[in-house]
């Protein structure tokens, strides 16, 4: 294994390449060790550890042991360890980190991995997950650090002063503090809509139920079969609600059996969120994460201006995305006057993005991305599956008073700032030197150091390569985002609107694109779009993948 920006993620089990008491003492060892170096204070202020409810029976090895031995590692070089007793949302540690103003957190979790897998996710003091040069510091002490200090398993915390358990008091702050974002609270009280929630046998069922109190909103209904935690995840193929319906069979008959329009999923460590409303013929729609993002992002700016008449404070007024989601806040933000910027893909960039933005005296509404990842209150620097969910609630119950949808809303989104059809997918392939080789040959399309100038008959007007720096549409020709030679990413920009991401998956054998076409207002012929992004994809698929020639595999849905 190696320890990287995301951490560590792999499968349990014995050895150097898995998660296991070795490998965790020691990530946790060469971890304390950067800590000490780059904090004077740590052992007056210390770190907080949470965990999931994954476990391993045939190695014993459980996300609470891990973090059990994380913590003994830490008290052991006199740091205090903020340890929650039980299992809680991911979102809980980097809240921690920046509300008791630690030194780091850890979060021992493997999101909507297979039940097989577990992971080690870091925050910095800032409250946002590590970025360079934090990761290759901790894996250079890690590699310094490789044999286990002489208590590494002596298991005597509880015995130790160096221990607390911030549970009572975060899960007390935390829901106070998401109350700030409770706009209408009368109307929640009200409300005949109805809510089914999934947890997916992860950790998220007893949150959601508490965040629904905190905004006075009656309980969603559980789905009995997955509310409680189950590290064999025994309903779902995978435990993923980004995979959509799949995931989402027992919800849909909860809801149809107790007459429920809403149905809101969380992953497993409850740090993502899936919707999916019933509409009006009857049957089901999953919201892409896109679609989702473009709810969230209109509802709380709408929300915000509602609260500041002032027209000056618009200008302090930021909102961000991945560059591989949906362009669409952009479009809110050119109409509506407030900042969108964009960042690399991930909630780590997002996270450390918003946190300067803020030291700056900003006001950071939103970020999200299209994986289902939505932060939607500045007190998590992450994504927040627990707030995400009651915040869409609030929303839909105040749609209902009007007599709208969500779907009919989000209609309303687009045909005010213009229609924004995205469609994404992956191909697997196994073979590094393949991708490198796709790759490369976009690169040198036409002879040396030349990019494609057309897709199928769809002009290209711009690149941005983050892999080697290159971006056309700036006056020196270099990106002003981060670039990454160890990952493959170009984005292409065509003459009519559309944007599509090649890239290459940090965590899994697969090249991703992600593709929008972004209309005019005014431009409602959504059939004819999508039309247009179909094709586009198609001259995509076949000229720039090549998937016969490569022999890439199709995502099979």
């Amino acid at each position: 294994m190696e320890f990287g920006t995301a951490g560590l993620r792999a499968a349990m089990g014995a050895g150097i390449s898995h998660m296991n008491d070795l490998t965790i003492i020691q990530t946790t060892q060469g971890f304390c060790r950067y800590l000490e170096k780059n904090f004077s204070d740590l052992k007056k202020r210390g770190v907080v550890i949470g965990f999931d409810a994954r476990a391993h029976r045939s190695s014993g090895g459980s996300s609470k042991r891990f973090a059990r031995l994380a913590a003994n590692t830490f008290i052991s070089q006199g740091v205090p360890v903020y340890l929650f007793s039980d299992i809680t949302p991911t979102p809980f540690v980097p809240y921690t980190v920046t509300h008791l103003k630690l030194c780091a957190g850890i979060m021992v979790t493997a999101s909507h991995n297979p039940k097989q897998d577990n992971g080690y996710k870091v925050y910095w003091e800032n409250g946002a997950q590590i970025i360079s040069p934090h990761d290759k510091g901790i894996s250079e002490a890690i590699e310094e650090n490789q044999e286990p200090w002489p208590q590494a398993w002596d298991d005597k915390l509880d015995s130790s002063l160096l221990l607390h358990d911030p549970y009572a008091t975060i899960s007390k702050d935390y829901f106070k503090d998401i109350q700030k974002h409770c706009f209408h609270r009368n109307i929640n009280k009200e409300t005949k809509l109805k809510f089914v929630h999934t947890s997916v046998h992860g950790v998220g069922h007893k949150f959601v139920q508490l965040a629904f109190k905190a905004f006075d909103l009656c309980p969603p209904f559980a789905v009995l079969e997955q509310k409680d935690p189950d590290p064999e995840f025994p309903t779902v193929k995978y435990p993923n609600p980004e995979e959509g319906k799949g995931v989402l069979t027992l919800s849909f008959a909860l809801a149809e059996k107790d007459g429920a329009k809403i149905i809101l999923a969380n992953d497993p460590d409850a740090d993502r969120l899936a919707v999916a409303e019933k509409q009006e013929g009857g049957e089901w729609k999953v919201f892409s994460g896109n679609e989702l993002g473009a709810l969230l992002g209109w509802w709380i700016f709408t929300c915000w201006k509602n609260q500041n008449q002032n027209a000056c404070a618009i200008k302090d007024v930021y909102m961000l995305s991945s560059t591989v989601s949906s362009k669409i806040l952009r479009a809110i933000a050119l109409k509506e006057g407030f900042h969108f910027e964009e960042t690399l893909t991930g909630f780590k960039w997002m996270g450390n993005r918003a946190k300067q933005l803020m030291d700056q005296g900003k006001a950071v509404l939103f970020a999200f991305e299209e994986a289902i990842g939505y932060m939607c209150c500045p007190a998590v620097l992450d994504k927040d599956g627990v707030s995400a969910a009651v915040i869409t609630a609030e929303m839909a119950s105040f749609l209902a008073t009007r007599n709208l949808s969500l779907s009919q809303q989000l209609k309303a989104v687009y045909d005010e700032y213009g229609f924004h059809i995205t469609k994404a997918s992956y191909f697997i392939c196994h073979d590094p030197k393949i991708i490198e080789q796709l790759f490369e040959n976009l690169r040198n399309y036409d002879g040396k150091n030349t990019y494609p100038k057309f897709c199928g008959r769809f002009k290209i007007s711009g690149i941005r390569d983050l892999t080697t720096g290159y971006d056309s549409s700036q006056p020196d020709r270099k990106a002003i985002l981060p670039t990454s030679k160890s990952s493959q990413m170009i984005t292409f920009t065509f003459a009519n609107g559309g944007v599509a991401t090649m890239r290459t998956s940090g965590t899994e054998p697969k090249i991703k694109y992600y593709s929008e076409l972004c209309a005019p207002p005014g431009n409602s012929d959504v059939e004819q779009l999508k039309k247009e992004l179909d094709e586009l994809i198609n001259a995509l698929e076949k000229q720039f993948f090549q998937p016969e020639k490569n022999n890439l595999q199709r995502k099979t849905e």
